[in-house]
């Protein structure tokens, strides 16, 4: 089984902020080069 591990951190102006982080996880997905399989993304 093929798996794929990154941390990704971002910078907020408050202490909660809603962001779309989908680019950067979409991003994240192409370098691992899986192609189908489940992805967990936790905060």
């Amino acid at each position: 089984m093929k798996s794929f591990h990154k941390e990704l951190w971002f910078e907020v102006p408050t202490r909660r902020a809603f962001i779309n982080i989908t680019p950067q996880v979409e991003k994240c997905l192409e370098e691992s080069g899986i192609k189908e399989g489940l992805l967990l993304c936790k905060a």
